[in-house]
């Protein structure tokens, strides 16, 4: 199982997610977000990537493709996630760069799964709850049913994610077997703050599903 945790912002939580195993921290460019990051701190969190086994992947929503390029020069990102409405023609311009990208698609019924087609240049794909108006695009400790992703057809790995957390893993698990869970409100204390003691808790669990 692959697991992401995204919002990620200071040493400690990564180096509690290297202690894990936990395979990617996810750092979000969204100055709406409460989880936002400063290009100058994930330059510090990068580095610091630099010498352990875990991949850092820069979250951004809609942003000029010329401003997301300088921040992948800045950084160095190799992992690129696109959490809102970039098409196809954006991600093939921003794979030019040789970074990977994970498409998010927002999920609400079994026919939102039929937007994989319009992403065939994505490496990986995330499915997310569907957010309402007023909801961030991600991060809103909301799911969708999840047992819509049993009709899904691809060969790309997908990542699970929309409020994933210690108490429906095991749910989760037995009803569809995700490549990967992506987490963030699930093993947050308070809104944008992670908690090492729920992560840790989380993974124990994880290994004894």
């Amino acid at each position: 199982m692959i697991i992401k945790i995204c919002g990620i912002k200071n040493r400690d939580t990564l180096m509690c997610c290297e202690n894990n195993n936990i395979s990617f921290f996810g750092m979000i460019f969204y100055t709406k977000s409460p989880r936002n990051i400063s290009i100058e701190n994930a330059n510090k969190l990068l580095k610091i990537s630099e010498k352990l086994n875990i991949n850092g992947v820069g979250v951004f929503v809609n942003k000029e493709i010329d401003k997301l390029k300088e921040i992948i020069e800045h950084t160095n990102l190799k992992y690129v996630q696109l959490h809102g409405s970039e098409d196809e023609l954006y991600i093939k311009n921003i794979k030019k760069l040789g970074v990977r990208i994970i498409k998010s698609i927002s999920i609400s019924i079994k026919d939102d799964l039929n937007k994989i087609k319009d992403y065939k240049s994505a490496d990986y794909f995330l499915f997310d709850y569907k957010p309402k108006k007023n909801d961030l695009p991600g991060g809103n400790s909301k799911s969708f049913d999840w047992k819509i992703l049993k009709s899904l057809k691809t060969d790309k790995p997908w990542f699970l994610s929309g409020g994933v957390n210690i108490n429906n893993i095991q749910q989760i698990l037995s009803d569809i077997n995700p490549y990967g869970i992506d987490l963030s409100s699930g093993v947050e204390k308070e809104l944008g703050i992670k908690d090492n003691h729920i992560i840790n808790n989380f993974i124990r669990k994880l290994k004894n599903a």
